[in-house]
């Protein structure tokens, strides 16, 4: 085919030898099957920020590390130079994501390279040679959707101990390969440690996978592993080879509502007692 123009520099470059067909367009990228290297490999081509309908919510770069605070303070403005820095770190982000998982042994694409927005990466195939399906164009036994659901689980588990929740984890970015679940799409990923909302995007990831899961096997939809997952995180004890139980025991003691009003009330009245020394200080200042 036609060598599109974004790829143009990746043959001439010598990463890609041959443009073989597209695989599908998103509504974040285009990916094409190219040959190089002797075997088949995708390209994952993002599209431009303007043609993009997910949008780089806030929500997802909370916490997210800047090069310098010139950088930060731009990206904050919105000033042009902020925004295209911006659009560069959201696209560095899942080259990032995947670097980091690869290494912490979840079953992620293998990157190989990234120039000008176009991300090199191994191509997952199912047991023909084809392009993986993904799961959410399969049809599984209760048997599978046991094992395919604790292999993501576990995934989800060494994502976190690497510091990283996917924030976007449905059945309609997990391609299912010979050897299990793969976990695709990670322009989103999010920083556990410095995001606000790392909690609840850990746990909608998690019950978007039990309501996928939970269709084959029902008895998956009683699991509340996202709960669990967050609790040893929290409390330090979240290694890749934590057992699990999937149960998670609620904190059901009552509040004590008066002594709740009596620390509110407390805070209130130091809040006012500040107030006020500011103002005696700035009429002092007035005076003088």
């Amino acid at each position: 085919m036609k060598i599109p123009k974004r790829l143009q520099p990746l043959v001439e470059d010598g990463m890609v030898d041959e443009v073989v067909a597209q695989l599908m367009s998103g509504k974040e990228a285009q990916v094409y099957v190219v040959r190089a290297g002797g075997e088949l490999r995708c390209a994952k081509v993002f599209k431009e920020a303007k043609q993009r309908s997910f949008k780089q919510a806030v929500q997802y770069q909370e916490g997210r590390k800047v090069r310098n605070s010139r950088q930060g303070r731009a990206m904050a403005k919105k000033t042009r130079y902020g925004q295209k820095e911006q659009e560069q770190a959201w696209l560095n982000a899942e080259v990032d994501a995947l670097y980091r998982l690869a290494a912490a042994e979840v079953r992620v694409p293998k990157p190989f390279g990234f120039v000008d927005g176009v991300l090199l990466m191994e191509m997952i195939t199912d047991a023909e040679g084809f392009a993986a399906p993904r799961l959410d164009d399969v049809t599984l036994t209760a048997e599978q959707a046991r094992v395919y659901y604790a292999k993501v689980i576990g995934d989800v588990v060494r994502m976190l101990c690497a510091g990283l929740i996917h924030g976007d984890l449905s059945e309609f970015n997990v391609l299912l390969a010979p050897d299990g679940p793969v976990i695709i799409d990670l322009p989103q990923a999010v920083d556990a440690a410095s995001n606000n909302s790392a909690e609840m995007m850990l746990e909608r990831d998690v019950n978007n996978m039990r309501a996928y899961f939970g269709r084959y096997a029902p008895e998956l939809l009683n699991t509340d592993y996202g709960k669990e997952i967050w609790a040893l995180y929290e409390a330090g004890e979240l290694h890749p080879e934590s057992k699990l139980t999937g149960c998670f025991a609620y904190d059901t003691t009552a509040v004590d509502v008066d002594d709740l009003l009596a620390v509110i009330e407390d805070a209130r009245e130091e809040q006012d007692e500040h107030l006020a020394m500011l103002a005696r200080n700035e009429q002092g200042d007035e005076e003088d």
